[in-house]
C-alpha cells in the first residue's frame, strides 16, 4: 500500500462530475445558461477535470432509457465554449456505447473516457476496452459496484487490463464502503496499476472522508459533485473535499471559488427528493439505487417489507449483485413461503 506520508498533495486531482452524476438528481434535465455558466466556473478553478452528459452513459437512451434534455453533440458544444483549459470527457457503459460515438467526441474535443464495467463483467468486456482504446487517447475502467465483489477477486477480474487503461477506479456504487474497506480496495488496486481513482456515494454519510482515505491508500483521481448533488444519496463534495485539501496544508483547489459553485448550483438546480430509508437499505443490504422503483413496486404488490426482499434477492442472486430478474424471483419466493399451506392429514 503507498504510503500517504510520502505523496505530496501535488498529486491529487479532482475530477468533478456534477454534470454527469448530477444528472440523475434532475431527472437528466438541465437548463443550458446553467450549464454554460458552470462550465465556464469550473474552467477558472484549479480542478483537474469535469466529465459531463447523461448519468448513465453516453448513448444510454439507445436502451430505451430517459435521453437528457441536452444531447452528446450539444454537451460536445458547450464543453467546447466554455472550458478552454480544463479536459472534459463523459462515461461510458459497453451495453450501449458505440466505439464509433466516442470517437465522434474526441473528435469533438473530448480528452476522456471513462468505462463503467461490474468486476464480474470485466473479462468479457476486455475486446470493447481495447477498441475504446484506439479511438480515445484516454480510457479509465470504473469498476461500478466494486465492494460487491471480494477483494482477491476483484484483482483477478482485471487479468488483461494492461497500459492501454489510464487508470482503474474503484467505485462504491451502494455507497457501502467503510473507511477501512476502502483502504483495503484502494490499496490493493494502488500495489497492482500506477493510476487509481475513486468514486463515493454518500448513503451513510461517509462520501468526503472514504474519498480522503482513498486518497491515502494510493488512489489520486478523486470524484465529487458540486454540493454532493448526484445519484440517490449523492456524491462526495467537490468544494467539502477542496476545503478538506486546504486544511491538510495547501489550498490547491481554490476552496472558496468552488464552495460559491456549490451555491450556484443548490439554488439552480432542481433535485428530486429521495426516500432516505431506501438509501440506507441499499447501502447495507448492497443493492443499486436504480432498482429501488422495482423494489418498491414488488414491496407493494407482494405485501413485503423492503428490506426483506432486497435480502432475499441477494440470496437468489447467482452473481456478486442482483439484477432484475432476481427482485422478481425473491418477490415469488416470499409470496410462496407466506402462502397457507394445506392441511395434511394423517391416518
Amino acid at each position: 500500500m503507498t504510503d500517504s506520508r510520502s505523496r505530496a498533495m501535488s498529486e491529487m486531482e479532482l475530477l468533478d462530475c456534477t454534470l454527469r452524476d448530477g444528472a440523475y438528481a434532475v431527472d437528466f434535465e438541465f437548463d443550458e445558461d446553467f450549464v454554460a455558466e458552470l462550465l465556464a466556473g469550473l474552467d477558472e478553478t484549479p480542478v483537474s477535470r469535469v466529465e459531463i452528459g447523461h448519468g448513465i452513459g453516453l448513448e444510454a437512451e439507445r436502451t430505451g432509457i430517459k435521453a437528457g434534455n441536452i444531447d452528446h453533440f450539444a454537451w460536445c458544444d458547450l464543453a467546447r465554449s466554455t472550458l478552454t483549459a480544463k479536459p472534459w470527457g463523459m462515461f461510458a457503459q459497453p451495453g450501449f456505447t458505440r466505439p464509433a460515438t466516442i470517437r465522434q467526441m474526441c473528435d469533438r474535443g473530448m480528452s476522456f473516457v471513462r468505462v463503467g464495467v461490474e468486476p464480474e463483467r470485466v473479462q468479457e468486456h476486455l475486446p470493447y476496452l481495447r477498441e475504446v482504446a484506439d479511438v480515445c487517447g484516454e480510457v479509465h475502467l470504473n469498476l461500478m459496484k466494486s465492494s460487491a465483489t471480494p477483494v482477491d477477486r476483484l484483482l483477478g477480474a482485471l487479468d488483461g487490463i494492461g497500459p492501454e487503461i489510464a487508470g482503474v477506479y474503484v467505485v462504491d456504487s451502494y455507497g457501502a464502503m467503510t473507511p477501512e474497506t476502502v483502504e483495503r480496495y484502494v490499496g490493493a488496486v494502488a500495489d497492482r496499476y500506477p493510476v487509481v481513482g475513486f468514486h463515493g456515494h454518500d448513503n451513510l454519510g461517509l462520501a468526503n472522508i472514504n474519498t480522503v482515505t482513498a486518497f491515502r491508500a494510493g488512489a489520486t483521481l478523486l470524484d465529487g459533485t458540486l454540493n454532493g448533488i448526484g445519484r440517490g444519496s449523492g456524491n462526495a463534495a467537490t468544494e467539502s473535499l477542496a476545503a478538506i485539501s486546504n486544511l491538510l496544508g495547501e489550498d490547491r483547489f481554490a476552496y472558496q471559488e468552488l464552495a460559491a459553485l456549490a451555491e450556484l448550483c443548490r439554488v439552480n438546480m432542481r433535485v428530486i427528493g429521495q426516500e432516505r430509508a431506501m438509501q440506507v437499505l441499499g447501502a447495507v443490504i448492497g443493492i443499486h439505487s436504480g432498482f429501488f422503483p422495482l423494489v418498491e413496486e414488488l414491496a407493494v404488490k407482494y405485501r413485503t417489507d423492503p428490506a426483506r426482499l432486497m435480502e432475499t434477492a441477494v440470496g437468489v442472486a447467482e452473481q456478486e449483485s442482483p439484477r432484475a430478474a432476481d427482485f422478481h424471483a425473491a418477490a415469488a419466493r416470499i409470496a410462496d413461503g407466506d402462502r397457507p399451506r394445506p392441511l395434511q392429514l394423517t391416518n
